[in-house]
């Protein structure tokens, strides 16, 4: 998976970090606090959505008096701590990142969520310091699938698309990264479990953890499609 690869580039909530369940709680709150009733297919209507558009979604939708701005104020404040004192790396990923240094290839993080909350992570494990670029939504509004948030950041890295390795968790982040013309490795994550298949479908590899990318029992997927990324 790794050979020839000059970076890796990593989705952060659900595939980095077990953070989903974070937002749940936040929604579940939020939605109580202001007398709405979350959709059955709310979180397949966000997927891959960036905050500042997720945020746009839930003022249109459940007619939020609140301004874009101050929705996502809220959202932060609401997981700043959380983030900051529960959110962690998930296991094998330390190992992967230790590896990349070693051997010389760059590491980023491309997120949908914002700076604030990254910063939160940031100050909580300095292992988050290591990354030779973080892009959050704040500088890249466009959500995924837009390929916007790897391209800039391959950009950022020096090194061609096809150089770098996506770890991602939801199908729409995994077409963000076939769109740029990147490999990508399908994570598992509880929160999109339901998802697999699809996963499984669109991506070159699959994992249950990263310790499989070290130890070589990772999947390779057939990659059989008749639609175009």
């Amino acid at each position: 998976m790794l050979k020839h690869k000059k970076a890796i580039l990593f989705d952060l909530d659900g595939t980095l970090v077990d953070s989903m369940w974070v937002w749940t709680k936040i929604d579940d709150r939020f939605a109580e606090k202001y007398h709405f009733t979350l959709p059955d297919t709310m979180h397949h209507d966000i997927e891959g959505m960036s905050f500042y558009e997720t945020a746009c979604y839930f003022k249109k939708r459940f007619r939020l008096l609140q301004s874009v701005e101050e929705i996502m104020e809220e959202w932060n404040e609401m997981a700043y701590q959380t983030y900051a004192a529960e959110v962690s790396l998930k296991p094998g990923a330390a190992a992967l990142l230790s590896y990349a240094q070693k051997q010389g290839i760059k590491t980023a993080i491309c997120t949908s969520n914002s700076r604030m909350l990254m910063n939160a992570l940031i100050k909580s494990d300095p292992l988050f310091l290591g990354f030779d670029s973080i892009l959050t939504s704040d500088e890249i509004n466009v959500g995924k699938p837009a390929p916007d948030i790897y391209l800039k950041t391959a950009e950022k890295l020096c090194v061609a698309p096809e150089d770098c390795l996506v770890f991602e968790d939801i199908p729409q982040g995994i077409l963000a990264g076939l769109r740029a013309g990147m490999e990508v490795c399908g994570v598992a994550d509880d929160f999109s479990s339901g998802l697999e298949p699809e996963k499984r479908r669109l991506a070159h590899y699959y994992i249950a953890h990263f310790d499989q990318v070290l130890d070589g029992t990772y999947e390779t997927l057939e990659k059989i499609r008749s639609d175009s990324p």
